[in-house]
């Protein structure tokens, strides 16, 4: 028997807290485990978990990691079912005359704003997302959604996704801004801005973010409708994300 010599926090989200019942925990690990260690002890505890890691990401401290990552004491290692999609470094007003870039908010998302403060006259195109909950999905009538985020890391990401349009398309700048909580039909959830000269670009860069943030921002969302809940189905994680897929690590020495 190894002596427990650390404590790692873990976070559950979407259709997970529903399996575990919980959405965070500490648990206590012997030195040098790693989260595939981790991962057994919960597969044990919850069986049902174990057909859901092939499409589950992992995450320590707010970076994708694999199964393999030695974890040390006080990490923050969070289970992500597949996203479907962001904190005290989000700010929900930014100042006057200045451009949102990046936000997650709790309050209606004010599309057009954005887009009057990121407009700058050297552009000759400004395009335009916007994500709005429908009334229906698969033939059921939709009341309304609930959308909840690891945001630390949501907001992380969505920063680094503005980056990488920056550097990949020729824009000027970009806006990504996500609303949390519950929204009614026909209600903003994500808008994207895309500001530059030419509107090629702007396209090009409006599809790449929304396609990209729909499968790697740890954001979800639930479903109401008139007969009962359901976590939406998210797009699966890109190749490059490890998944959580059990291995055959020795059991670890956890506990609660």
């Amino acid at each position: 028997m190894y002596a427990l010599s650390m404590r790692v926090r873990v976070l559950f989200f979407g259709l997970l807290t529903d399996v575990v019942s919980r959405r965070e925990e500490e648990v206590d690990l012997k030195e040098g485990a790693q989260i595939s260690d981790l991962l057994g002890h919960y597969t044990r505890e919850f069986p049902r978990l174990r057909p859901l890691l092939s499409s589950v990401a992992i995450s320590v401290n707010r970076e994708y990691a694999s199964t393999a990552t030695v974890l040390r004491d006080r990490d923050e290692v969070a289970l992500l079912p597949p996203v479907s999609g962001g904190s005290g470094a989000a700010r929900t007003e930014p100042a006057p005359g200045e451009a949102a870039q990046v936000e997650i908010v709790r309050q209606k998302i004010d599309t057009q704003r954005i887009a009057n403060v990121l407009k700058h006259a050297n552009d000759g195109a400004c395009a335009i997302f916007e994500g709005i909950v429908r009334d229906n999905t698969r033939g059921r009538r939709t009341l309304y959604l609930d959308y909840e985020a690891y945001e630390e890391m949501a907001f992380k990401q969505m920063n680094e996704l503005r980056t990488q349009a920056m550097q990949k398309f020729a824009i000027r700048d970009v806006a990504l801004v996500h609303r949390l909580g519950r929204l009614q039909i026909g209600e903003t959830s994500v808008a994207i801005v895309v500001a530059s000269a030419h509107r090629a670009a702007a396209f090009e860069a409006c599809r790449w973010l929304i396609d990209t943030l729909k499968k790697t921002v740890p954001i979800w969302k639930k479903e109401y409708f008139e007969d009962g809940a359901v976590w939406a189905d998210g797009d699966p994680f890109p190749p490059e994300i490890s998944r959580a897929t059990e291995s055959n690590a020795a059991p670890p020495d956890a506990s609660k």
